[in-house]
């Protein structure tokens, strides 16, 4: 049975310490995210947005507060128990694509379902590069794929492990335009046939206002909240 909240955050602080110095990146965050929601992190750059997707999703540490995914608090696990709750629970899309450049895309998409121990991967693979559109590309590396290609690949990785929230960083950052709305459009088709928990940080207002909800960040600290 799903949580009601699946991501709790909490009088949460990030300060970097160099030197004798000491930058704040984050002060006193506070928000939840429901079950099925989706949800827009907007902010100009260096606001603190990425920095903030890290801590929910168990990639870094906060300094101080409290962080919970799935009602398991993340401060309190070893690195290893971390990996374990990203791959149950989390899924990724990057700005970047991330893409293993020694695999196909139908590789690509396997790793994460096979780390899981899961039966039939590359027949669960396929269709998943079938639901985005690129079965016929399923044994081309991605150096042969152009990019709208590449975050399709991507897209099709994230949601091969039934993710319970998905973590989207800048997805359409790198592409054009028009590709980058087929990138959303098959997001939020994807997302609502999966019922997948979506937290998307983004400058692109026209994308943010496509979500449920916007959390809008300036200076390491959240300006507006708003559904």
């Amino acid at each position: 049975m799903p949580v009601e909240n699946i991501l709790s955050i909490e009088n949460v602080n990030k300060i970097y310490k160099s030197g004798g110095h000491q930058l704040t990146v984050l002060n006193n965050i506070n928000f939840k995210v429901s079950s099925g929601a989706t949800v827009a992190i907007t902010g100009p750059s260096g606001s603190g947005k990425t920095t903030l997707l890290g801590l929910c999703a168990g990639l870094d540490r906060p300094s101080s507060g409290t962080v919970k995914l799935n009602d398991i608090c993340l401060n309190e696990l070893s690195e290893d128990e971390l990996a374990v709750v990203r791959n149950r629970y989390v899924g990724f899309i990057f700005q970047n694509f991330q893409l293993m450049p020694t695999l196909t895309a139908i590789e690509n998409v396997m790793v994460p379902m096979e780390l899981r121990g899961e039966k039939n991967v590359r027949a669960h693979a396929l269709d998943l590069l079938d639901k985005v559109g690129l079965a016929d590309r399923a044994h081309h590396y991605p150096v042969q794929l152009s990019g709208g290609e590449q975050q399709r690949v991507s897209l099709a990785r994230a949601f091969s492990n039934k993710p319970a929230i998905l973590f989207a960083d800048e997805p359409t950052g790198n592409l054009d335009a028009e590709t980058g709305e087929k990138i959303e459009n098959l997001l939020f088709s994807l997302n609502r046939d999966a019922g997948t928990t979506l937290v998307i940080v983004t400058h692109d207002r026209d994308l943010a206002a496509r979500t449920s909800s916007i959390i809008n960040i300036k200076g390491g600290v959240i300006t507006s909240s708003h559904d």
